[in-house]
């Protein structure tokens, strides 16, 4: 045990998981290490900034275009078609906004046309459809279903509230159906802004009451974010989907990576921590099956304490938050969820900025974000190896089991290694183990057999010469009896009486 306590540990200070802004709420990597409410502030200074760059250079474009218009017409058809003063850009101007625009929404469907197999006869379809209800309704699953009648039996307890709430969210998704070539960013900018008005509005009805309008969010939330999954969840206009890949190839990669070299507090011997250790997994795969950001959410809640139960078992005390961060990546490694990015992603942009912000909920996000970032950027220097070992290890020419066999990998005891490790792994391992030893025994029994055979063939040979020795020193000679050679004429001898029966 010595020397594991003397390894460094993965250690996050708590502070740098708050907003940069020190605002107090829970910061994200996603949003430069900033709460949902200072990375929108942030990110509206930034759009209107470049909203005003936007018109400046315009405006410059349309006073260059006006002038070699006037210089290549002359004076007097320059006076002709020159608007007043007043309004000398807003014309042209305007033409130039709608040709940029178009320039842009050419630029972003292009790729889909490639993937679209009716691109033509749908758009018309979608033109007609798209007046009435959205698209995304009209090839609603049992789920969506399922949850729309959820949502309606909901609202008929609020009454007027309640039908006012449903026609905005209906008129929303309506809006949203329009905006499908709308960025990530943006669609996320249109959920929040809707998410903050409603929420706005609710505290008005209900006096302040946070609890009830939590309430009615989390249901708009899940009403909304259902029917909106399949069109903003990755999608096209992002990265998400390579940097899944690339999340799951670095996982593949560090798959040699032990609870050792993470110094994490967790004993998998132990039946109750293997247990919990494989619902931690479970539930962080499950979270790719989930539409909702809050579910996601809940996922990762379960997990975190599952991860906090397993930590609390080994130590026989509470769990604290160094022990958790180390833990909850090793959880990642050994599960290498689905879609790991874009589900962090999903959440960011869509889910209720208040669950992200405060509350456990929160907390637990931000730590996988942090797990997620300290993946992608270990190395050696994390696991604490030497860079020639990490290479090795993640080129597959050495693994820290054998290493540990030759004494190059510090350990605690025999079988330290073996015991720490998942019980699947290390029964797998045990029984190499038994196989490596039947193995060496096999190969001492084909030794001892060789040295029998060797040994039979000297004896024999060994024995012959013997045999050979005496027949030399005592040679064996035949000679004739003389009683034998005496008896000459036994041929004349009369022949030996035989018995004969007589009848009495």
């Amino acid at each position: 045990m010595s020397q594991r306590t003397e390894r460094r540990g993965i250690h996050v200070d708590q502070s740098d998981l708050l907003c940069k802004k020190g605002c107090g709420y829970y910061g994200n990597a996603a949003w430069q290490g900033l709460c949902s409410k200072c990375w929108r502030e942030e990110y509206q200074r930034v759009r209107q900034k470049q909203i005003q760059d936007d018109w400046a250079l315009a405006e410059k474009l349309q006073r260059e275009e006006e002038a070699a218009y006037a210089s290549s017409h002359g004076v007097q058809t320059q006076s002709t078609t020159t608007p007043q003063p007043g309004h000398a850009s807003l014309g042209p101007f305007s033409k130039f906004e709608e040709k940029k625009t178009n320039e842009k929404t050419r630029k972003v469907t292009t790729v889909k046309k490639f993937f679209s197999p009716s691109s033509r006869t749908a758009s018309k379809k979608e033109t007609q459809e798209g007046k009435t209800s959205p698209s995304i309704s009209r090839h609603a699953s049992f789920d969506t279903d399922q949850v729309s009648k959820d949502f309606v039996d909901f609202l008929k307890n609020l009454q007027k509230p309640g039908r006012e709430i449903h026609k905005q969210c209906r008129a929303f998704l309506v809006n949203m159906s329009s905006k499908k070539d709308l960025g990530a960013d943006e669609l996320s900018e249109c959920v929040q802004d809707f998410y903050q008005n409603l929420a706005d509005r609710l505290m008005t009805h209900f006096k302040g009451s946070s609890e009830s309008v939590e309430q009615v969010m989390d249901q708009v939330e899940k009403y909304i974010m259902t029917r909106l999954y399949k069109s903003v969840f990755c999608p096209e206009t992002t990265d998400d989907e390579r940097k899944d890949l690339a999340t799951q190839n670095r996982i593949r990669a560090l798959h040699w990576v032990t609870i050792q070299m993470l110094c994490v507090s967790m004993d998998e011997e132990i039946p109750e921590v293997s247990e919990n250790v494989v619902k931690a997994i479970t539930d962080i795969i499950e979270m790719d099956s989930k539409r909702v950001p809050r579910d996601k959410l809940a996922c990762i809640t379960r997990c975190s304490k599952h991860i906090f139960s397993a930590i609390r078992i080994t130590k026989n005390e509470p769990a604290s938050a160094d022990d958790f961060l180390p833990a909850l990546i090793y959880i990642v490694l050994k599960a290498n969820p689905p879609r790991l990015q874009s589900n962090i992603q999903y959440i960011t942009r869509f889910c209720n900025p208040s669950r992200l912000m405060t509350g456990e909920d929160g907390y637990y996000f931000t730590n996988l974000c942090c797990a997620a970032a300290f993946i992608e950027k270990l190395d050696a220097q994390s696991l604490n190896l030497s860079p020639e070992e990490f290479e090795r290890y993640m080129s597959g020419q050495a693994s820290p089991r054998c290493s540990s066999a030759e004494g190059e990998w510090p350990h605690t005891g025999p079988g330290a290694g073996v015991a720490a490790t998942n019980p699947v792994l290390a029964q797998l391992n045990h029984n190499l183990e038994q196989l490596s030893t039947i193995s060496s025994r096999q190969e001492k029994v084909m030794e001892a057999a060789q040295s029998l055979q060797a040994d039979l063939l000297s004896w024999t040979e060994s024995v012959q010469r013997e045999v050979n020795d005496i027949l030399e020193k005592y040679p064996l000679t035949c000679t004739v009896s003389a009683i034998d050679a005496n008896n000459i004429d036994n041929d004349n001898l009369p022949p030996p009486l035989t018995p004969q029966v007589f009848a009495g």
